[in-house]
């Protein structure tokens, strides 16, 4: 039986293969795409949708337990690269 995740962008759970995981680098957000970078991950659907979400509610901060602000371009550019 696979894990299940929370997708902190929509809030639902979802197996971890359906998710991608993130994880802060230098006060970046940085997409695991093995899944098996050091430290604290979050998880999220590979949407725009969830990602903005994400973005919009800091929900990026809390799950990673940031200090600070967190810089959300490359993730958005990992989407965008994907995606289109």
């Amino acid at each position: 039986m696979e894990s299940v995740r929370t997708c902190v962008g929509c809030r639902t759970r979802a197996p971890r293969s359906a998710l991608l995981r993130v994880v802060a680098v230098d006060s970046a957000v940085v997409p695991d795409t093995r899944a098996s970078m050091p430290g604290r991950g979050a998880w999220v659907h590979e949407t725009s949708e969830c990602v903005e979400s994400a973005i919009r509610r800091r929900a990026f901060v809390r799950a990673l337990r940031a200090s600070g602000p967190l810089d959300t371009q490359t993730i958005e550019k990992y989407l965008q690269r994907t995606k289109g």
